[in-house]
């Protein structure tokens, strides 16, 4: 059970103190620091080193694919954002976990189990200081008027019973994190607002509706306003978010650049507090999700308008980290890591308007079980390391930084830590041709539970539609018809052909793989 134990740790008269808490830490042995850049629902041809048909300049997020080692076969832990941000964190995949929650939006209780190992909390046994700044979408146990986690939530007025004025509990710094500033959700669900440490820092709430207009006079209406309701905030397509409780001083227009900037003061202040040890820095950003509300610097700069423009803003995100590193004289000894959590969110409609597809090369989007679903941008750099840029590509999931980082620092993993995570730390030391996932094998698994596995070339999924947003999500198949997909992935990579029927051996072979990975995990391969 999770409890207060750390809350006198974490506040101090009300003054952020990261490292005071900490005990003595081992000297640094030269050990470099980590820092995470996560984007949430940038495809992976939204990067225009990866897509010769991009509409948008990624020059910072380039550079470091000029210098590091991109990873043109990486994928998200799930098509979606909770549970692909589960498998980040813990190094495996969240359908193994027993997670059930009724709330919604920001007000879910914790994904991550307590006491699970996760990242930061594993780093931090090796003298680390640990920071996550930005969108943590893994759950809270938010402090009401009727207990810790007894969140009531009014689905007429979008007020709930919670005190924001008390210690919010359940979070980072529960799971290995020194220091902790975040927004609980995405950028379009309530409660908007930031905590520091556990502390609501502006806990004075009024509603959505007190601050921002549902709709402006030169409101579009455009496909995605059937996703809202008509009393949320509509200002045209993308530009959208859910009414409900909002810290009175918090705008959503200001999230990504207060966020870029306490990462910078992390960084910065870890430097000149503890220069001797490593420090770990998961940077989780808001965009390009939905709303896509860049800054006023960056609107009007792309052919694809907010969206566009709102990936500008995420590639001066990399540029203003990059740049901070180099001014501290640590870049050289920094793995800086760029990757989003899943593919883009962007269908059919959006593709035929802008003649463009984030998910370039790919089926589908967000959420489907389909490539485009969980396909990702995964670009490392580092300096003192990697000495000859270029691909890598084998398989690679989200989930195996863990292990990664875990062979960095001379950890030994235990068998229920980080099932589904294999060290590609060999990779960062030269060897690409390494193959680091048992016999090439992957699962994934979309929005609404529908599994794929691919190994040798071969890709099956246990159900026929998206198992995502795209339409339809399930088929139901005809008497005698198929029941699963399966697709020679390695010369279609679009998954526009079902060979099922003809290679039904094969089908059924990957199915009883898929089953006993699903059930009994990797550990009879590892």
């Amino acid at each position: 059970m999770i409890t207060l134990k750390n809350i006198n740790c974490l506040f101090i008269l009300g003054t952020v103190m990261p490292f005071s808490c900490q005990h003595d830490l081992p000297e640094r042995n030269n050990l470099p620091n980590i820092v995470i850049i996560f984007a949430d629902d940038m495809g992976y041809g939204d990067v225009s080193y990866l897509n010769p048909e991009a509409k948008v300049t990624t020059p910072a997020i380039d550079n470091l694919a000029k210098s590091g080692i991109t990873f043109i076969h990486a994928h998200a832990g799930a098509s979606v954002s909770i549970p692909s941000r589960y498998g980040l964190l813990t190094g495996r995949y969240a359908f193994r976990s027993n997670y059930k929650n009724s709330a919604p939006y920001g007000y879910l209780s914790p994904r991550i189990e307590p006491d699970r190992e996760t990242i930061a909390s594993m780093l931090k046994k090796k003298g680390y200081s640990t920071a996550v700044v930005g969108k943590w979408h893994q759950g809270l146990i938010w402090p009401t008027k009727d207990g810790y986690g007894n969140v009531k939530f009014d689905k007429e007025t979008r007020r709930t019973n919670i005190e924001f004025n008390k210690p919010v509990l359940g979070g980072p710094n529960d799971y290995g994190f020194d220091y902790s500033f975040i927004h609980p959700a995405s950028l379009d669900m309530p409660p908007y607002m930031f905590l520091r440490n556990g502390q609501v820092i502006d806990p004075e709430i009024k509603t959505t509706e007190d601050i921002y207009s549902n709709n402006l006079k030169n409101t579009i209406f455009d496909w995605d306003y059937k996703k809202v309701d008509k009393k949320d905030v509509y200002w045209g397509r993308g530009i959208w978010w859910r009414r409900g409780e909002i810290s009175n001083s918090f705008r959503l227009e200001k999230c990504l650049p207060t966020i870029l900037n306490e990462g910078v003061s992390f960084i910065e202040k870890h430097v000149q507090n503890s220069p001797k040890h490593p420090f770990f820095l998961y940077l989780s950003l808001t965009g390009p999700h939905t709303p896509w509300l860049p800054s006023n610097d960056f609107q009007g700069k792309t052919p694809i308008e907010y969206y566009g423009d709102f990936i500008l803003e995420i590639d001066n995100v990399v540029s203003q980290v990059s740049q901070t590193l180099k001014k501290l004289n640590i870049y050289k000894n920094t793995i800086l890591i760029f990757a989003s959590d899943n593919g883009s969110p962007w269908p059919q409609q959006d593709i035929d308007r802008y003649k463009y597809n984030p998910n370039q090369g790919r089926r589908g989007q967000k959420g489907d079980v389909w490539d485009g679903g969980h396909h990702i941008p995964l670009i490392i750099s580092w300096p003192s390391k990697i000495q000859n840029a270029g691909t890598y590509g084998q398989l690679i999931s989200l989930t195996d930084l863990f292990a990664t980082f875990s062979e960095l620092t001379g950890q030994k993993l235990s068998d229920d830590t980080a099932e589904d995570s294999f060290s590609f730390l060999q990779v960062l030391e030269g060897d690409n041709d390494k193959i680091i996932r048992p016999e090439s094998m992957m699962i994934h698994h979309s929005l609404r539970g529908m599994y794929g596995i691919r190994k040798d070339g071969w890709k099956f999924i246990n159900g026929l539609g998206s198992g995502g947003f795209t339409v339809p999500a399930f088929i139901k198949p005809n008497p005698g018809e198929p029941k699963g997909q399966l697709y020679y992935i390695s010369e279609d990579s679009l998954e526009s052909i079902n060979v099922i029927q003809k290679y039904e051996q094969i089908a059924n072979k990957l199915k009883i793989e898929l089953d006993s990975v699903v059930n009994q995990g990797y550990s009879r391969l590892k």
